[in-house]
């Protein structure tokens, strides 16, 4: 069976906007970061998925430069979740073979956890296995804001032509210049927006929206959507003779 899944054309990257924590956590009578714990056990099952339906890139969209806007309380458990979470999961992380990468602006986040980003990303360098890319006080505007202000400082500090920037240059100047552009991108909980996540990479991806919230997307429904993408037909704006 192992071997059927991975002969089918799937998507080689995959983006996932983990929605739902919250919601999943109100309806038990929980508090909000009760459904953030749960949230981050499912990220490690999706991650163990990823092989068996030929995706070599997964980024998860962990917290936005929207989230600061929630409660202190919220916002103050949820950074202590993702220092637990790096703590616990490191070594698990690189003995799997899992290479992973940060992506968002750091100056915001604490020292601790900053830090706690830079050991993972350096521990799992190495790794051939999938890449898993976790967005961290990201968002789209914001990406594109700092590119665009790293390029003007290359063409203002004569490294880069103005004439020679096209929609090829900007890439390069982005938090996921060494990433290919996702295939598909995946929102859970019912809820169909982008909410500001890979507002440049994703002009061509397939989207599934789902109702499932996240807590509760397991690696079947996950297994699914890799299935159902192999019978899109990507045109990519062209349209066949």
């Amino acid at each position: 069976m192992a071997d059927d899944i991975r002969s089918h054309k799937g998507p080689r990257h995959v983006a996932i906007i983990m929605d739902g924590n919250g919601r999943w956590a109100t309806q038990r009578g929980r508090p909000r970061l009760f459904g953030h714990h749960a949230g981050a056990r499912r990220v490690r099952e999706i991650v163990e998925a990823c092989p068996d339906y030929g995706v070599e890139y997964l980024t998860i969209f962990a917290f936005s430069t929207e989230n600061w806007k929630r409660t202190q309380v919220e916002v103050a458990g949820l950074m202590s979740l993702f220092r637990r979470y790096i703590t616990k999961e490191a070594r698990a992380l690189r003995d799997e073979n899992v290479q992973v990468r940060f992506i968002g602006d750091r100056v915001r986040l604490d020292a601790k956890l900053v830090s706690l980003m830079d050991e993972l990303e350096l521990m799992t360098a190495h790794c051939t296995g999938i890449n898993l890319t976790i967005a961290l006080n990201y968002g789209g505007r914001d990406e594109v804001a700092r590119a665009t202000k790293r390029l003007a400082q290359d063409v203002a500090d004569g490294r880069l032509n103005p004439r020679d920037v096209n929609e090829e240059t900007l890439p390069k100047y982005l938090d996921t210049c060494v990433l290919p552009d996702p295939d598909l991108v995946i929102r859970t909980s019912g809820e169909a927006r982008i909410s500001n996540f890979l507002l440049w990479q994703s002009a061509y991806s397939e989207y599934e929206f789902v109702d499932t919230l996240w807590p509760d997307f397991t690696a079947g429904e996950f297994g699914r959507l890799m299935l159902s993408y192999g019978a899109r037909d990507r045109r990519f704006g062209a349209v066949k003779a």
